[in-house]
């Protein structure tokens, strides 16, 4: 199985470091083994995705450990699903991709991000990496196994296409108390995540896990973190500064794991 074009939908074939459809669409491969599948009108901003200098802060946070009892939960569920194909959708720089990859034949990480797409393709060869849309997925109908989506956004319709009769979803989203003291340091009132309402057409949701534990974190750390936060545009200077200056600062997870089966037409 290999990719679809992301103009005209037709599948594309690889010939030596290119991928092209029966309408002549052109795609090359890198050198570094990724394909850019993301067409220059289907951007939303010139270089979409974080930046290098976060994409780099973030691969140290998750490369200390900190969020591998999560990574570790969600191989679990994908190796009692065994699935063929799989895609990660909003891979980063392939973090928990090339762990999902030991439990599938083959492996695909999309995301918007170049630079990170770039990073892993050249430190994870095992997987398949593209930049592409999760709009607008490049992938066949009926052609995935499992798709893994850790806090990622996706048209749910594409989700609907993609995945094969009696194949999986499983998602990744805050619990209630996730991060609870880092919004303490920026919020007067502390509102705690609502709970999971989240419907995907076309599937039924077969188990709901939590997942919670402490972590203990370097200031550095925690600036880090709260880096890779969506409310982190709400931090005063002050709130950076007292993070900095910290030896060490708590902080707990709490996780939702979301295992959906594609429901049969």
């Amino acid at each position: 199985m290999s990719y679809s074009c992301p103009l005209c939908h037709a599948p594309l074939a690889r010939s030596g470091n290119s991928y092209l459809c029966p309408q002549r669409h052109q795609f090359d491969r890198a050198k570094e083994g990724y394909v850019n599948l993301l067409p220059v009108q289907h951007k939303r901003s010139r270089d979409p995705g974080d930046s290098a200098e976060m994409m780099q802060a973030r691969r140290a946070f998750l490369d200390a450990g900190h969020y591998q009892p999560l990574r570790d939960a969600v191989s679990a569920k994908l190796r009692a699903i065994k699935p063929e194909h799989l895609l990660d959708i909003g891979c980063g720089e392939g973090y928990y991709t090339h762990a999902f990859a030991d439990e599938a034949q083959v492996t695909w990480g999309l995301d918007v991000s170049k630079t990170a797409i770039r990073y892993g393709a050249k430190r994870y060869p095992q997987v398949d990496f593209c930049v592409a849309s999760s709009q607008r997925l490049p992938f066949a109908d009926n052609s995935m196994d499992a798709v893994v989506r850790i806090y990622a956004p996706c048209n749910p319709q594409e989700l609907k296409r993609v995945v094969k009769l009696g194949g999986w979803v499983i998602t990744v989203t805050p619990g209630p108390r996730h991060l609870v003291e880092l919004k303490g340091l920026i919020y007067n009132e502390v509102q705690l995540h609502a709970p999971h309402s989240e419907v995907l057409d076309g599937f039924t949701l077969q188990s709901h896990d939590a997942l919670a534990y402490p972590m203990q974190l370097t200031g550095q750390e925690a600036v880090t973190l709260l880096q890779m936060t969506p409310f982190a545009w709400r931090a005063k200077p002050e709130v950076w500064e007292k993070l900095a200056e910290q030896t060490q600062f708590a902080c707990q997870t709490d996780f939702a794991i979301h295992a959906w089966q594609r429901d049969a037409d």
